[in-house]
């Protein structure tokens, strides 16, 4: 595959596409299948304790389809996790994944020599800009 052209007036100028974002169902699948290794447990143990068929837990573990909440909550009790738990480790994660991305954004666009696109202003106190910077 070749490098992409330059557009007119780039000067020649070629950027990477920006890292993808990490997706919420990708976090909590991710989540989920650590702590079912993590228990040395199986797909079809964790599914009939959830009430969910094995087909779908492994999509949720690979993050391919959005579990609703009862069905995070159902597979939570049926690991032993407490859901709150989850959302909070799979907040950790997205943070972190954000404030990366953002990072690796950022030293791209210099590496490239293209001008910042300008500050933006302070966020207040618990706004997730503040908490990813």
């Amino acid at each position: 595959m070749s490098a992409p052209s330059p557009r007119p007036g780039a000067r020649g100028l070629t950027l990477a596409a920006p890292a993808p974002t990490s997706l919420l169902r990708g976090v909590l699948g991710a989540r989920l299948r650590l702590a079912r290794a993590t228990q040395d447990r199986s797909l079809r143990d964790v599914a009939g304790a959830a009430g969910v068929s094995i087909g779908h837990l492994s999509q949720v573990e690979r993050g391919l389809t959005e579990a609703s909440s009862e069905v995070l909550a159902a597979i939570c009790r049926a690991l032993g996790v407490p859901l709150h738990v989850l959302l909070r480790a799979a907040a950790v994660d997205l943070t972190t994944t954000a404030a990366a991305d953002r990072r690796s954004i950022v030293a791209r666009t210099r590496i490239a020599g293209v001008p910042e696109m300008g500050t933006r202003a302070p966020g207040r106190p618990g706004d997730v800009t503040t908490l990813v910077a």
